[in-house]
Formats: C-alpha cells, sequence, structure tokens
C-alpha cells in the first residue's frame, strides 16, 4: 500500500477535472481525495502500488481534453486510512493560477438541447463539465458556483443530483442547471420571455431587422447576412462604411458552401474555442455587403445554446443559416455586457434585445484568427484563448502589470514566470473603454490573486493607457512601442537571447519625439538599438494623414519629383497642384507636419499612388486593399523575383531602407501604364528585399542570426510570407507569431516581460 500527495498545475479547473480524477480513482481502485487549491489540484491517494502508478499514467494520458498539463508534483504522503474517494471543499493556497477561458457547447450537450426527450431540451444555458461560460462568470478563485453569477441560481434537486453523481455528465459542474432552475432570456421593454422571446426574435431577424443577442462575453448586432438591405442600415446605423462584419454560420458545412476551407482549419472552426476565422471567399448566398471588396469573411460557428437556437428552433420561421453576428457597441466603446448598456448605447441601432438575467462579470470579444503557414495567426486574442497564460523558461520572481497599447488594447499581468494577457478590451481614445481597462484589470488581479509592484506601459506621453498607468500609484516603467512588440514575438517563441527585431505597424512614439513604425531594433530584454528604419518622410496634416493616403502620397511626390511634382499628383490623379502647394509650404514652415517612419502610412501612400484607395474608413483599410491587389497578381503569375536596379539601403547614422526610392519607382511604374496590380506586388517584394538586405548587414556588425517579425502590418500575410522566406534562404532563425497577435494586442505582453526582466535586474 503507498500514500501520494500529487500536485497538478495547469488549466485543470473549470474543465472537469475533479469529477475525471475522480472517476478514474474508483476505476483504479484508489481511495482518497480531490480538491481545487485556487493555483493547483491536489490529491491525495491511497492504493496497491500498481493502482498508484496505473492511476498517475491515466492522469496525464487521459485528461479532459480542455484542460492543459503543465506540471505533475508527487511525493510520498502521510499514511491516513480513506474509505472511499471523493471530492473534498476547495481550499485557497497561494501560488501560480490558471483560470480557464470559456468553453463552446460540446457535441453531447448539443445533442442533448435538440432532444425532445431530454429535460434540458431547448435550454439556452445548456452546458455540462466539459462545456459553458468560464471566465465571464467567474467572481474568484478557485472556480466553484458560490464564486460564480450561477450563484443567483439556486440548482434544482434533478440538477444538484446530477451534480454531485460521478456517474453524471456534470458530475460538479459549476454552470449547471436546467429550464426549471437557471436563468431566463427575455426581450428587452416587451413582456416576452423564454421560448416566445427566442421565436420573437427569429421573426425579427428574417422581416429584415436588427437584432441584439445577449452571449456569452456580451452583446451583438445579430441580422440576416443573405439580406443586403438591412446589412446596409446596419452599416449606417453602425456609421461603419466598409470594415468586414464577422458572420456566424448554422454548421460548418454552411461554412465550407460559403468559404474555401482548408482540412486543418476545421478543427479550430469547430473546435472547443471557435474563433472567428478569417476565410476566403466562394460565391454563395452571402451578401456582398458583409465584406465589401474584400475576398475574405470572418466567420464562426455557434459556441452558445442560444444561438444554436436562433438558428434551430421549432417554430413555423423559415432561418437563415448566416447571420450577421458583430460586437454590440458604439464606436470606440466597449462591448455591452448588461441591459443598461445595451439599451443606452446600442438601443438605436437595433429593433429588438434578447437579453438574459445571467450576469456577465468579465466582457469576453470574439478571437478572430488567421491562417498562416497552415497554422493558426491571431489577429484579436479574446473568447476561448483568454487568460491562457505564457509560460516563459526564464526563472522570474515578482509581480508586474502592462496596460498595453491606445488601439486594440489588452493588457498582462506578469506572475513569475507566467504571464497573463487579458481578453480584448478595446480602443482607449473612449473614457468608457479606459474605464472598463481599469476595470478589468482589478477583476484579474484578484482571480489571479496579484499585486503588482510596478506598472509598464508606452512610452507616448499623450496616451490614455499612459495616464492610467500614472494614475495607479506605483513605479511606471515605460517602455518604446515597437521594442514592446519585438519583445512580445520573443516572448511568445520563448527567446531570451539577442535578436534582429523588424517592428512594422503604423504608429509609434520614438526616442526622437517623431513617428516611428518601420523599424529594426537589434534586441535582447535588457535593451534596444535602434539599427535601422525605412526612410523618414514628412506626414503632413496631423492625425487625419492616418486616415486620407492621399495625403502621404502628395507629401511624398512633392518631396521625391520636386519641379514636376505637380505633374506627377495630376496625373496621378492625387490631388490638385493647389493643394499640392500648400503641402509643400506647411512642409517648408513645419506646420501640423511631423518626420515619420511609419510602415503603416506609407502602405496607404503607395495605395493612394496606385490608384486602389485613398482613404481609410477603418484602420488598415487602404493596405488592406494594397495586400488585396498584390495577391491578385500573385495568383496569376505568381512570385517572381524583381530586379530593382537601385540600392536597397544605404548606411547613414542607421542603415535606411531605400523607401523613397521604391516609391519613385512605383509612380514611374504606374506613369508608364504597369497594372496596379503588378506594381503592389513590386512594392511588397521590394520592402521585404530591404529588410532583408538589412538584417544582413547587422549580422556582419552584431553576429545575431535570430530575426523577429512584428507589429500591426506583419498582419499582411504576404509581407510577411515574403520577408520570412528571404531571411530564411539567407540563413536565419525567424521567429513569428502565431497565437499572441502581431499588432498592438499584443503589446501588452511585450511590456510585462520587459516589466518583469527588469524588476529581476534589480
Amino acid at each position: 500500500m503507498v500514500w501520494k500527495q500529487v500536485r497538478i498545475y495547469g488549466i485543470v479547473q473549470g474543465v472537469g477535472f475533479r469529477p475525471f480524477v475522480s472517476r478514474l480513482a474508483k476505476a483504479n481502485q484508489i481511495k482518497g481525495t480531490v480538491a481545487n487549491k485556487g493555483s493547483y489540484v491536489e490529491i491525495h491517494l491511497q492504493g496497491e502500488e500498481n493502482s498508484a502508478e496505473n492511476f498517475l499514467r491515466d492522469l496525464r494520458v487521459k485528461a479532459p481534453e480542455r484542460s492543459a498539463i503543465l506540471s505533475v508534483n508527487v511525493t510520498d504522503d502521510k499514511k491516513t486510512e480513506f474509505e472511499d474517494f471523493e471530492i473534498i471543499d476547495s481550499q485557497k493556497e497561494s501560488g501560480d493560477i490558471f483560470v480557464s477561458p470559456d468553453i463552446a457547447v460540446c457535441s453531447e450537450c448539443k445533442k442533448e438541447l435538440f432532444d425532445k426527450n431530454n429535460r434540458r431540451y431547448l435550454h439556452p444555458f445548456i452546458n455540462c463539465t466539459a462545456c459553458g461560460p468560464r471566465l465571464t462568470i467567474l467572481e474568484s478563485m478557485p472556480y466553484d458556483r458560490e464564486r460564480t453569477s450561477m450563484k443567483e441560481f439556486p440548482m434544482c434537486r434533478d440538477c444538484e443530483e446530477e451534480y454531485y453523481s460521478p456517474k453524471s455528465r456534470r458530475y460538479d459542474a459549476q454552470p449547471v442547471c436546467c429550464n426549471k432552475c437557471g436563468p431566463e432570456v427575455y426581450i428587452i421593454g416587451k413582456d416576452v420571455k423564454g421560448s416566445e422571446a427566442i421565436t420573437l426574435t427569429r421573426k425579427y431577424i428574417m422581416d429584415g431587422k436588427i437584432a441584439a443577442v445577449k452571449g456569452i462575453g456580451g452583446f451583438h448586432l445579430c441580422c440576416d447576412g443573405t439580406n443586403s438591405e438591412v446589412v446596409k442600415r446596419l452599416r449606417q446605423l453602425k456609421d461603419r462604411p466598409a470594415k468586414p462584419f464577422a458572420v456566424m454560420m448554422k454548421n460548418i458545412e454552411t461554412v465550407k458552401r460559403e468559404c474555401i476551407v482548408e482540412n486543418s482549419q476545421t478543427e479550430y472552426i469547430d473546435g472547443c474555442q471557435k474563433p472567428i476565422m478569417l476565410l476566403e471567399k466562394r460565391n454563395g448566398k452571402l451578401c456582398e455587403e458583409i465584406s465589401p471588396n474584400n475576398p475574405s469573411v470572418g466567420v464562426m460557428l455557434p459556441y452558445a445554446p442560444v444561438q444554436m437556437l436562433l438558428f434551430d428552433y421549432p417554430d413555423e420561421v423559415q432561418m437563415t443559416d448566416c447571420l450577421v453576428m458583430t460586437s454590440g457597441n458604439v464606436r470606440g466603446a466597449p462591448i455591452c455586457r448588461d441591459d443598461e448598456s445595451a439599451e443606452k448605447e446600442i438601443g438605436k441601432f437595433c429593433d429588438i434585445i434578447l437579453s438574459n438575467n445571467r450576469k456577465i462579470l468579465i466582457r469576453a470579444d470574439d478571437s478572430v484568427m488567421d491562417w498562416f503557414d497552415e497554422k493558426p495567426y491571431m489577429i484579436r486574442r479574446s473568447r476561448g484563448y483568454a487568460p491562457l497564460p505564457v509560460m516563459l523558461s526564464k526563472n522570474y520572481s515578482g509581480e508586474v502589470l502592462a496596460v498595453g497599447g491606445e488601439l486594440k488594447n489588452t493588457f498582462c499581468i506578469g506572475k513569475n514566470n507566467l504571464m497573463y494577457p487579458s481578453a480584448y478590451v478595446g480602443d482607449m481614445g473612449d473614457i468608457r473603454t479606459v474605464n472598463a481597462l481599469r476595470e478589468s484589470v482589478e477583476r484579474m488581479e484578484e482571480l489571479l490573486e496579484t499585486s503588482p509592484s510596478v506598472v509598464c506601459c508606452d512610452m507616448h506621453p499623450k496616451y490614455n493607457t499612459t495616464a492610467f498607468a500614472e494614475e495607479i500609484g506605483l513605479p511606471v516603467f515605460k517602455v518604446q512601442h515597437h521594442y514592446a512588440h519585438v519583445i512580445s514575438c520573443m516572448a511568445e517563441n520563448d527567446y531570451d537571447k539577442c535578436v534582429i527585431g523588424i517592428a512594422f505597424d503604423g504608429t509609434g512614439y520614438g526616442d526622437d519625439g517623431t513617428i516611428w513604425g518601420g523599424e529594426i531594433l537589434l534586441s535582447d530584454l535588457n535593451d534596444y538599438q535602434r539599427a535601422a528604419s525605412i526612410k523618414p518622410f514628412m506626414q503632413i496634416g496631423g492625425d487625419v494623414s492616418s486616415r486620407e493616403g492621399w495625403r502621404i502620397a502628395a507629401s511624398m511626390i512633392g518631396c521625391l519629383f520636386k519641379d514636376n511634382a505637380d505633374d506627377y499628383v495630376e496625373k496621378l490623379d492625387i490631388c490638385d497642384p493647389k493643394m499640392l502647394g500648400l503641402f509643400m509650404t506647411m512642409a517648408a514652415k513645419n506646420l501640423n507636419c511631423v518626420n515619420s517612419t511609419s510602415a503603416g502610412r506609407l502602405f496607404d501612400g503607395v495605395s493612394a499612388i496606385l490608384g486602389i484607395k485613398k482613404n481609410s474608413t477603418f484602420e488598415g483599410e487602404s493596405s488592406m486593399a494594397l495586400e488585396f491587389a498584390a495577391e491578385k497578381y500573385v495568383k496569376k503569375k505568381g512570385m517572381p523575383e524583381i530586379d530593382f536596379g537601385f540600392p536597397l539601403v544605404s548606411e547613414e547614422e542607421r542603415i535606411i531602407m531605400r523607401t523613397d526610392s521604391l516609391v519613385k519607382f512605383i509612380c514611374i511604374g504606374k506613369l508608364k501604364g504597369e497594372s496596379s496590380i503588378e506594381l503592389a506586388y513590386k512594392f511588397h517584394y521590394g520592402l521585404a528585399l530591404m529588410i532583408c538586405e538589412s538584417c544582413k548587414k547587422i549580422r556582419q556588425s552584431e553576429n545575431v542570426n535570430v530575426c523577429a517579425l512584428s507589429g500591426g502590418v506583419f498582419q499582411n500575410k504576404l509581407l510577411l510570407k515574403l520577408s520570412r522566406d528571404m531571411l530564411e534562404k539567407e540563413g536565419f532563425k525567424v521567429l513569428c507569431h502565431k497565437l499572441i497577435p502581431a499588432n498592438d494586442g499584443g503589446l501588452s505582453l511585450g511590456q510585462a516581460v520587459y516589466a518583469m526582466n527588469k524588476l529581476n535586474r534589480k
């Protein structure tokens, strides 16, 4: 007979781990106990030696699908005589904490949902030990019902029996409920509840109206994705002229009818996270207004039971199998999560609001995922993924808070060698989003039982996140924007040595007070050196130039062609020569101008020069249009090598990528009659070549052979592929992002690692 104490660390709460342990123990004739300790699951076991060995082996081999065991610590235990094996009350203990993200409805619950003979038939909150809400209903750890928003719904006798029965799929499932004892759906402002509320919402949608629907992490705005008129109306109401809408499709067969799907993508689209996946469109039933002038569409499957019931319900409504399902918020504000904010903020966007009385304690937008090199490439990391930690090999000690950037904000809490990036918060230009950040930080600090000793933020003096960091009252570490991007990529790849970091994005505050955005930084976790950048240009017009790429194009042409610039702007239909004259006067007098190396604005300018897109109605629109044009060329001609006939880089105080010469090349080619799609490809190819040549020169002098690609511009998969392939061909090891966004949504991870490293150097 042996007695062992077993401690299991990882995602082992909220995934049915204790019931799994109990069943496994009984199968192996093990006696003892299992309990959540907040930071781990602890088992005390008594059994024959062979039985104990089998039990410990099966812990890893047969663990629940949605769990993630990071380590198992087994020690000899005191000899305690147990009569049986049981799950005992949770007890809090300090240590590493792993909070489970929300989990999509499992296949077993889906079967029960539509089984007329099941007592949870059509139950809008069906869940089990293996699925359902987690993070969004959680008040504190350990994860038990009394510490969730489900504590307001006492279990009926039947549910209670399942909850305590080891033979049940709902054994110890904290959100367990049924039609008798669970939350209830209803229409706000109408005396309509339950099945009538769902049917009425379905009728409204199919009558060409817009519904707001409360899901797991907040409200969505919903309408028929095959009805162009209602989608146009939603665009007008949300003041969203062109930014793509996400679409929820009834099942994977519908997705394959409407989109091109790789086999390896299916396990993510239809897995337990169910993110929005960016897929290439087919000529199907979706209306063009979903993602105008865009070859892709963001698609997800239903992950909450109420969403499944919207598609399939036993009433007379003939329902579409494609629903627009976009975040329920006003521009710049966080997603609505309660009735009051839904009525006040998005009530004017919709004709009916389907809500429920289960509180959402932490917002969680849908995760958005692209696909690169047959692997996930995260665009927005939120529901289903946050707050899973990034685990570092480096042995750190301490607790830090990083508040992220101004756009696509996330924050990150660092606790020893674990970094917990938050769910997506939003853009910090709106005070409501700043308040949501403050609230979410407080909630996550409680859940993770942390008291950070320092806070880290961007060095931009006018960011709301910088002000927020300074208000907290802790020592503040400020880190340069693009350096944080590079560290984020290093951290995701668990790499802590020196790298050549290529950070390309729209805007970041530089050390010299100018706008940076096309940078190559020689970086380690302690410091960085600005080794190279694109050729600086004059960004005229302040913030408006970030939306009007023609201004960037005009100022570039004015500087490149000087005496005959009037002729170029006129023939390229950029602007009136008089406007160009005004720009050049502003540049000469330095009025509302700033020196810039923004790669994002460079893309916008080239997009305007090629007549592809002169203005952006959302961030990155012009740059995306330029990428789509280049990809059209690649589909026709492949990716030929290009000889540009001019020096790609020059060496000044730093290496300069000669993007001025590349823009000149593009302008001349366009006036010679070359196609815009070919020149768009040549621009991408030329920029990738410049990146590669710069890295080769840095390697010669610094003997560094590892590159890290980060920043929002590397959401452009064509530039990403060209750059990576060229660098690898030259013998570089290349680090890329996967499940942490390359855009500003990944900044907080880089900031947290910078702060933790600095804290441990003291």
